[in-house]
């Protein structure tokens, strides 16, 4: 766990569990606290000046949002990443988006125009806000848009079960590239081929907005691999 004091902001009584969380996943996603780091209830209460309860239950939903893991015999600790982690949630993430893209294609109306162009609107107030946290829960919702609107619910879980190890990606590829977010016209292209009338061109947009950066990023996490633990709690 990062010994930086200024990682934790102490948190009003009367916010408890939410701002706690928020307040541990930025610190998971500005690097703070690395990959793999054991984090315990005694010593974040004492950093948060607050009871253990609400702790508790701020780990716990960060543990089901997946950047938490509670390891037996060992503790809670960061969701590591790996290499292959990274390789298998590009491969994972093209399929799937392009599946839900797929399934939505012919049904795509004014609300869901309106809909992509909102959460494409707040990515780019938060990139511009230079908020890192921020920026990776907005581009979240912007590429989970399609997922919620497929009107398939086994698609949408398995988006969901990629969230957390996408976060901690998002994360890693922002400071390896040394930015505050991605960059402010990144998704352009995504949302305008997402709206357009050549799907062939909006797969071979996600392919390649997906793999983009990939190589620094996989660098960056090699490094930090050696520390990090799998999600069944094993050494990399």
């Amino acid at each position: 766990m990062a010994s930086d004091a200024q990682a934790f902001n102490r948190v009003k009584k009367a916010t408890f569990r939410d701002h706690i969380a928020d307040a541990l996943k930025a610190a998971i996603l500005n690097g703070d606290l690395a990959p793999g780091s054991q984090v315990t209830e005694s010593s974040l209460a004492d950093k948060f000046g607050v009871s253990r309860g609400p702790l508790r239950e701020a780990m716990r939903q960060l543990i089901d949002d997946g950047l938490l893991i509670a390891v037996p015999y060992t503790g809670t600790h960061v969701v590591g990443l790996s290499l292959e982690d990274i390789r298998e949630i590009y491969s994972m993430r093209v399929t799937l988006e392009i599946f839900a893209f797929e399934l939505v294609w012919d049904r795509r109306d004014n609300a869901f125009r309106d809909g992509l162009l909102a959460r494409h609107a707040e990515l780019t107030r938060t990139i511009d806000a230079q908020d890192d946290a921020a920026s990776i829960h907005a581009e979240l919702q912007l590429h989970g848009y399609v997922y919620e609107a497929s009107g398939h619910s086994i698609l949408l879980k398995s988006w969901e079960s990629l969230k957390g190890r996408l976060q901690l990606y998002w994360a890693a590829h922002h400071r390896a590239h040394g930015i505050r977010g991605p960059r402010r016209d990144s998704h352009d292209n995504y949302v305008a081929t997402a709206l357009g009338d050549d799907i062939e061109a909006l797969r071979t947009e996600i392919r390649a907005h997906m793999a983009r950066g990939g190589s620094q990023t996989e660098a960056f996490v090699a490094h930090l691999q050696p520390i990090a633990p799998t999600k069944a709690g094993k050494a990399l």
